[in-house]
């Protein structure tokens, strides 16, 4: 049998805390490994259980966006999602170049929640769809005068990667349908995360969503 997700839950409100434990700890092939309310709880038990993925709201006491770089740096194989109500920008941000792989708002629902930890466990990245906006005005904004787009940069097999990203491929269902190794996708990755200059793929997905290529 597959191994299942272990996950780690950081929140300090124990009400919505019990709903995500009992939502994901429901899951067949999900484990709730540890539970968390502040930063350095989430630190200390990120350290020594290393689960698959932590799952961080940001108001956390110590700074859950603390957390998430400190983890980020210490257990780069624990996958991070921020599960958190704050809509503002700078946050979100802050959140993807700390080193969050997902990026939730509260009020989701269990299914959609255990969906997107599975998405994120696999590789992939994610943000709320209505806070994808938010980040896009300033992102494809051209960077070089004018009215040219980065994206216009890329080669034709980059943008048809680059549209696969945006419809949430991860890299080895993307080789899978180039017929491509999936360590040639990795390094066209590279060229494209540098050409459009963004930090990662979830930014790469939104300004292609953005510029109509997603």
């Amino acid at each position: 049998m597959k191994d299942r997700i272990q996950v780690l839950v950081v929140d300090d409100h124990p009400l919505f805390r019990e709903g995500v434990v009992r939502t994901l700890g429901g899951e067949p092939d999900m484990e709730i490994v540890g539970e968390a309310t502040t930063a350095a709880e989430a630190r200390a038990l990120t350290a020594e259980l290393v689960p698959d993925v932590v799952l961080l709201d940001i108001t956390i006491p110590g700074g859950g966006l603390e957390a998430a770089a400190r983890i980020a740096a210490t257990s780069p194989v624990t996958k991070i999602v921020m599960l958190t109500a704050s809509e503002a920008e700078e946050d979100v941000l802050a959140a993807l170049k700390a080193g969050a792989r997902g990026y939730i708002l509260k009020g989701v629902s269990g299914p959609v929640l255990t969906g997107i930890v599975r998405s994120v466990h696999a590789g992939e990245a994610y943000v709320t769809p209505s806070l994808a906006a938010s980040l896009l005005s300033d992102m494809d904004r051209p960077r070089t005068g004018g009215t040219h787009s980065l994206v216009d940069d890329l080669s034709p097999r980059e943008k048809q990667i680059l549209e696969e990203v945006a419809s949430g491929a991860s890299n080895k269902e993307i080789a899978q349908l180039l017929n491509l190794s999936e360590k040639t996708i990795k390094h066209y990755m590279t060229n494209i995360l540098q050409k459009l200059q963004v930090r990662n793929r979830v930014e790469a997905a939104l300004l292609a969503q953005r510029t109509g290529h997603g």
